[in-house]
């Protein structure tokens, strides 16, 4: 086994605790003071917030938790693989990741399930210089990532496998997801997986800069993000499941159906201009439908993506079965309540 397979084997299931290692903010300080509210913490996987995970900051914005008499703590950690480490280790009661972590930890025995989606089709670019267009001048780079078998590095090795590099061809920079922009306008990386606001915000600011990979394009079939929780929670806490379920959906169809009032929600909660995040809302909603307005949970689409990481060899154990890793009990509760919607073409559920 690889060495970086045989780290990321062991980090997968790792139980260690992960709340030092995070940022972590009330995401309903009002709310926290009501004994009648259920308290549950929630871990995501960027050191700063992303449109993609901003479903939790319009879910908070719009009340949805609190009429399910929820109150959120979000822990923002460093990537997928810490969040997944407190979903095993019970540091986190649900978590917001990538799929890769989750599987891996799956393959290697963790008793945890994926039980929803927060964007489930891929919601960033590769920058790099307008110099480099293609994948396989990227050998000999330095090329940015988050940690070996996170997300972004993840997203890096296809690219560059599929050019007929390997990770030897390449130097591995790892850094934090609010690092990724400045540290590609000083030249330290030479590319880096960017989630759409910050793509946009790094062409803005350097036009020697470039989308090299528009990823839900080059990769359709593939899933993105998950609700993870560990099996224990789950069968003793199914109805607080549901409810945090409620309103994630009430939250994605409100996206959806309230351009104006969603970009001032996640201008706010990332830090982007108001002109950034509609640029960002009228790709990753008016035209690629990444986020899921029913379950999301397809299972074609989860079963093509463990195979596309059996094939680039980012599986560090044996492949869980799709029926075994989804558990879509508390979702087809929560949509024999709310309704199916259909009629969204773009809407990948």
């Amino acid at each position: 086994m690889p060495v970086w397979a045989v780290g990321l084997a062991v980090t997968a299931i790792a139980v260690s605790a992960c709340s030092s290692a995070s940022s972590s903010s009330s995401a309903s300080a009002a709310a926290s003071t009501d004994g009648a509210l259920t308290s549950i913490t929630i871990g995501l996987p960027n050191s700063s917030p992303s449109f993609a995970n901003s479903d939790v900051a319009v879910a908070q914005a719009e009340g949805y938790f609190r009429k399910e008499g929820l109150s959120v703590t979000v822990d923002n950690l460093s990537s997928g693989v810490p969040v997944v480490q407190g979903v095993v280790g019970g540091s986190l009661d649900i978590g917001a990741s990538s799929i890769e972590p989750v599987v891996n930890a799956a393959s290697q025995g963790a008793a945890i399930q994926i039980i929803g989606s927060y964007a489930n089709k891929l919601t960033v670019d590769l920058v790099t210089q307008k110099s480099i267009t293609t994948a396989a001048q990227l050998r000999g780079k330095r090329l940015g990532i988050q940690a070996v078998g996170a997300f972004r590095e993840v997203m890096t090795r296809i690219v560059i496998e599929g050019a007929g590099l390997t990770t030897s061809d390449v130097t591995y920079v790892p850094s934090s997801s609010s690092a990724y922009i400045s540290e590609l306008l000083a030249g330290e990386i030479q590319s880096g997986v960017l989630q759409e606001e910050q793509a946009l915000k790094a062409l803005k600011k350097d036009s020697s800069l470039h989308v090299i990979v528009n990823y839900d394009k080059a990769f359709p079939n593939y899933f993105y993000g998950t609700y993870v929780v560990n099996k224990s929670w789950l069968a003793a806490n199914q109805a607080t499941a549901e409810k945090f379920l409620t309103a994630i959906t009430l939250a994605h169809r409100f996206m959806y159906s309230n351009e104006a009032a969603t970009v001032a929600i996640v201008a706010k909660n990332t830090g982007y201009t108001t002109a950034t995040i509609k640029k960002a809302y009228q790709v990753l909603l008016t035209q690629e439908g990444v986020f899921p307005q029913n379950s999301g949970l397809s299972a074609a689409r989860i079963n093509d993506t463990i195979a596309t990481m059996k094939q680039y060899k980012i599986l560090t154990g044996t492949a869980p079965s799709e029926s075994s890793l989804v558990n879509t009990g508390p979702i087809d509760s929560v949509l024999g309540k709310l309704g199916t919607l259909s009629g969204n073409p773009l809407s990948d559920d």
